[in-house]
């Protein structure tokens, strides 16, 4: 597919390098040519150095050909105007828009055929809250995904010591949870290797371990692999950005919010538009402001900032001070992996977050009714919900006789309305939805070509 990449920031340098690697044509546009470079450096892709709300820079960028447009500039303006200018003009068939503010985004009607046509809206900051939203709903998680509706979710978790699995096999999970049916979708063990999960595979403390269950039986699960977390009340947040706000409404209402801000105007509004959060104004990495926030009795610390250095250092600030939990937003990827193994429990990332989104579109385009995609473990993984329609390839047959990649497996099938796991003697029907854990991105295409609709003998010969 030839993709327009408009934007080589974070989220637009993450995502070229992503699809790079499945056969995809990329071109890349920013104003920044060192940023450019820096990309053509290390990935086989085009760039072009200018505004990407020029029609002329959008013309030599190969607008025209492109069968979809990706605008991920820092400005929400330039994003919109893009797209409108590629589907005018150039009649680009598919366009993505990263808008950011919420005074677009609490006009909806702004993006309709009668005014800016854009296919696909992102927005960053709602994509984050939701997901810090799961993990506070999902007490000691690292990272919380709904399926078919939210009937079936995928949850991230990191094996303890105390956990009832530890040091089993994980065929005894089936002894201790005789009535829960529950599927591990991949393990990861220190540095990153991923295990295939099979019968004999032994649990370590330490593994990162995912898995798929209904939504009962999720505590019941997670306490084979740590000891149960009980729920969180007091919550500690760190920047009152779009984040910050959206999280604190969110949540004042059902827990004890309180939210540091270091800009004193901004504190002020803040005060003045949250009803039930306590709003003290200061730097979140001062340990008297933390203590004020009652960081040593807090169940969770929340560092949202959009600065990567003072969200670590508050984070581990308010660790040391005693709060139970930590979640820290990190952009830059280098920094999350220096914290792998610290205090900090959950780093995110907010480029991966906003990439699930994109990506669904961008598989929707290769394989009908992709429902969801999520980018995993950095962009190293892939989640992904299909419909399984009567004439693609795995339809009818059971999951043992699929040649399905080393890397992938799938989870759980959602069948109107109830959710079956993965086990090897299930039959894929025309209909089902399908939950594919990825390893592997580079195998990708091939688990496309397994839902793709095989075509008649007539379809091929007019192609």
């Amino acid at each position: 597919m030839k993709i327009l990449i408009l934007g080589a920031g974070q989220v637009g340098a993450t995502l070229a390098g992503s699809l790079v690697h499945e056969n995809n044509d990329i071109t890349v546009v920013d104003t920044n040519s060192r940023a450019l470079a820096e990309l053509a450096e290390h990935f086989d892709i085009a760039t072009v150095c200018g505004k990407a709300s020029h029609p002329s820079v959008l013309l030599k960028a190969g607008a025209k050909e492109a069968e979809m447009l990706i605008a991920v500039t820092a400005s929400d303006e330039v994003n919109m105007v893009a797209c409108e200018i590629a589907r005018r003009l150039f009649k680009t068939p598919n366009r993505i828009a990263r808008i950011r503010a919420s005074e677009y985004l609490d006009f909806p009607g702004l993006f309709t055929t009668e005014h800016m046509t854009i296919d696909t809206l992102i927005s960053p900051e709602q994509a984050v809250t939701d997901h810090i939203r799961r993990l506070l709903g999902t007490p000691g998680a690292l990272q919380v995904l709904d399926f078919a509706g939210g009937l079936a979710r995928l949850i991230g978790v990191r094996v303890r010591a105390n956990g009832l699995l530890a040091g089993h096999k994980l065929a005894d999970l089936r002894q201790h949870l005789p009535d829960v049916d529950v599927r591990v979708a991949a393990i990861y063990r220190k540095g990153g290797d991923s295990i295939k999960p099979e019968g004999g595979t032994r649990i370590e403390a330490g593994d990162e371990v995912f898995f798929i269950a209904e939504r009962g039986d999720l505590e019941r699960v997670m306490a084979e692999f740590q000891r149960v977390e009980g729920r969180y009340h007091r919550i500690v947040i760190a920047g009152g950005g779009n984040i910050g706000e959206r999280l604190a409404s969110a949540l004042e209402d059902s827990h004890s919010v309180t939210l540091l801000e270091l800009d004193a105007e901004r504190a002020r509004q803040l005060a003045s538009k949250l009803d039930h959060t306590l709003v003290l104004n200061g730097p979140a990495s001062n340990r008297e402001l933390l203590l004020e926030a009652g960081i040593p009795q807090a169940d969770v610390f929340c560092a949202v900032t959009n600065d990567d250095e003072a969200n670590i250092m508050s984070s581990l600030l308010a660790k040391r001070l005693g709060v139970r939990k930590v979640i820290t937003l990190i952009s830059n990827p280098a920094y999350a992996d220096m914290m792998q193994g610290s205090d900090i429990d959950v780093a995110l990332s907010p480029q991966q977050i906003t990439i699930g989104s994109i990506l669904t579109e961008l598989r929707q385009n290769d394989v009908d009714d992709v429902i969801a995609v999520h980018s995993l473990r950095r962009g190293a993984a892939e989640a992904i919900e299909v419909i399984a329609h009567a004439n693609c390839r795995i339809a009818g047959r059971a999951i043992s006789e699929l040649k399905l990649p080393a890397g992938a497996t799938i989870g759980a099938v959602v069948r109107t309305g109830t959710v079956v796991m993965g086990h090897d003697d299930v039959r894929i029907e025309p209909g089902d939805h399908v939950i594919v854990f990825v390893t592997d991105k580079q195998e990708i295409p091939e688990v496309e070509r397994l839902f793709s609709r095989k075509r008649s003998l007539l379809q091929a010969l007019r192609s």
